[in-house]
């Protein structure tokens, strides 16, 4: 690929979120016109007239639970989460119950997901002259926490997953690897066992990105307890929403205690040693103010309890969708390390060229269904910023060691995640589908690429 082809590759990537943000309006006639159609007679055409966006699975949940939490927070007047005039428990009360959720020994509320990868590569004290490995193909929150921290961005291909290939996870990892991040993406659990079996001979440590996998698993185990850390987002794109936030979790004391001081100035509350069994041993360091508030806290303690149900319902229609289109010739279903742990954000498939790819995307949507190229993260080895190792200073020591200027990016570093990129056709799901519009979309799919 030339250096203009990259280009364009990436300023298509820029596009493709656009764009999958509007093709996921599409599909929003899934959810209104399917209420409206539960009694249609047959023949009807109920995804013909776009709504709303079935990409934001969360405020369809919305009722009477988050009201009352909001409610209860302006009527005990003390937003902030440690004091007021009342008794301030719900980011308390969400911590604790979203680390039962997801099996592990400690959770911590905080105001994004890029602000809890921010915690888990500080708790682990990556930093200058230590390397990071991270997917060719994710948001750009995974590159900004390295970057952030002075250490030095590595990147590793995706494979037919979706998610980072543990061969070439194997490869790039070096004498200087702190870490892997490892990332869920578009719903699908990574092969887990193979990423910890590298992680744990090679002695690196494993932060989980379920930013876009919350409530998914692996082998019975939920997403972000496997690693040393993991992390969650809850923006309006993601499974429950408060708006904004982000979670961590972890099983390890000290890596808990270093978050949660680098989430609140380098300070530590009580709250926290309470947990961890303290008293604590460290000092205080130089952090960043990345504490959750009540009103994030009450919406997200309400979400968290239905967030089984939005998880049950879009795999429900994402295996049925599977289903019907699994014989289909010419098609190539995403490789899912873990059918079972997904939650069903979308349906993936692979044709056989970029070109093949595109006449199936207009295909689709000539027949109103929201498909597109894989949406909602970034090429980031194409982007001009990355190529050039822009950082907010010139001096910035990701890049000034031997090994960040013989650093390159482009397209060089991830032609198998291009290929990859160019092959696979991504059709979302309402997490209010019915079966006839699973249905509708599996005849469509059958008709356009059979």
């Amino acid at each position: 690929m030339s250096h203009t082809e990259a280009q364009n590759h990436a300023g298509n990537t820029n596009l493709n979120r656009r764009q999958f943000l509007t093709t996921a309006a599409m599909s929003a006639a899934c959810v209104n016109v399917a209420a409206a159609a539960g009694g249609a007679e047959p023949g009807t055409r109920p995804m013909e007239t776009p709504n709303i966006d079935p990409g934001f699975v969360g405020p369809q949940f919305f009722d009477k639970a988050e009201e009352e939490a909001l409610l209860e927070v302006l009527q005990s007047a003390s937003p902030f989460r440690y004091w007021g005039p009342g008794r301030p428990t719900k980011v308390l009360r969400f911590e604790e119950n979203f680390a039962k959720y997801m099996g592990t020994r400690f959770a911590l509320g905080v105001t994004s997901g890029t602000a809890a990868l921010d915690c888990a590569i500080a708790a682990l004290g990556v930093g200058p002259g230590d390397e990071v490995i991270v997917p060719a193909y994710t948001w750009w929150s995974d590159y900004t926490c390295v970057v952030h921290a002075g250490a030095l961005p590595v990147f590793a291909d995706i494979d037919a997953s979706l998610n980072l290939d543990p061969k070439d996870l194997a490869r790039k990892i070096t004498p200087r690897t702190k870490a892997v991040i490892a990332v869920h993406l578009l719903g699908g659990p990574c092969d887990m066992d193979a990423v910890m079996g590298i992680a744990r001979e090679r002695r690196i440590a494993v932060v989980e990105d379920c930013a876009q996998c919350v409530g998914g698993s692996y082998r019975g185990k939920k997403l972000g307890s496997i690693g040393d850390a993991g992390i969650y987002s809850f923006q309006i794109n993601k499974m429950m929403t408060s708006g904004e936030g982000g979670a961590l979790v972890s099983g390890d004391p000290v890596l808990y205690e270093r978050a949660a001081r680098f989430h609140d100035m380098g300070m530590i509350n009580r709250l926290f040693l309470e947990r961890t069994g303290g008293p604590s041993q460290m000092k205080m360091f130089a952090g960043e103010n990345f504490r959750m508030n009540e009103f994030t806290g009450a919406v997200l303690g309400a979400q968290l309890i239905k967030l089984d149900t939005m998880v049950q319902r879009m795999r429900a229609s994402a295996e049925s969708i599977y289903e019907g289109i699994r014989n289909v010739a010419g098609l190539r279903p995403r490789h899912r390390p873990d059918p079972g742990g997904d939650i069903g954000f979308g349906v993936f498939f692979e044709v056989k060229d970029k070109a093949m790819r595109d006449r199936c995307i207009a295909g689709l949507r000539q027949k109103k269904v929201p498909a597109g190229t894989l949406g909602g993260s970034v090429l980031l080895p194409l982007d001009e910023s990355v190529i050039n190792k822009r950082t907010r200073h010139a001096d910035w020591p990701s890049f000034t060691s031997a090994e960040g200027r013989a650093m390159q990016y482009g397209a060089g570093c991830c032609r198998q995640t291009l290929e990859v990129f160019d092959r696979f056709v991504q059709v979302r799901v309402g997490a209010k589908y019915t079966q006839r519009i699973n249905e509708q979309i599996i005849s469509a799919i059958r008709e356009v690429v059979g």
